[in-house]
C-alpha cells in the first residue's frame, strides 16, 4: 500500500490528472485504491456491468471487442469510463499484458470527482465519445 505522498506522485504522473492542482490530487488520492496485478488479469470482461474506473499507472494491458485486439494500453491510460457515464455494460474486455500497478476507483467515486473536479471532465469525456462503438 502506498504512502499518501508516493499515491500522489503516482498522479501526477498520469496525463489524466496533469491540470489538477495539489488540492484536487488529494481528493484524488484520498478515493483511489492502488493495486497491482499480475499479467494475464482481466481488468474488465465485454458485457459485464461496469462498476469501476481505472488507471494504468505502470505495465501494460490490451483492449479486446468481439475477439479482435482494438488496442494496447501503457501507463497513463484509462478505462472504465463508458459503461459508467452512459451506464451501459463493458465495451470491450482488457487484460493485463505484463504486471500492472492500477488506481482504481468506484463509479460512485469517479462520478463525484467529475462533478468536483472540472479539469477532469473535458478529457473523460472527450475519451468517452472517441471510444464509444459503432
Amino acid at each position: 500500500m502506498l504512502r499518501k505522498n508516493a499515491k500522489l506522485d503516482l498522479l501526477r504522473r498520469v496525463p489524466l490528472f496533469a491540470r489538477c492542482s495539489g488540492r484536487e490530487l488529494n481528493r484524488i488520492a484520498s478515493v483511489a485504491d492502488e493495486l497491482d496485478m499480475p499479467e494475464g488479469r482481466h481488468l474488465t470482461r465485454e458485457g459485464q456491468p461496469g462498476r469501476e474506473f481505472i488507471v494504468l499507472v505502470d505495465g501494460g494491458a490490451e483492449v479486446r471487442r468481439k475477439g479482435r485486439k482494438l488496442n494496447s494500453l501503457g501507463a497513463g491510460d484509462f478505462l472504465g469510463e463508458i459503461a459508467l457515464l452512459a451506464d451501459r455494460p463493458r465495451t470491450a474486455t482488457v487484460t493485463t499484458t505484463a504486471p500492472s500497478r492500477l488506481l482504481v476507483l468506484t463509479g460512485r467515486d469517479f462520478r463525484a470527482l467529475l462533478r468536483e473536479l472540472p479539469a477532469l471532465q473535458g478529457k473523460v469525456l472527450e475519451a468517452f465519445a472517441s471510444r464509444l462503438p459503432d
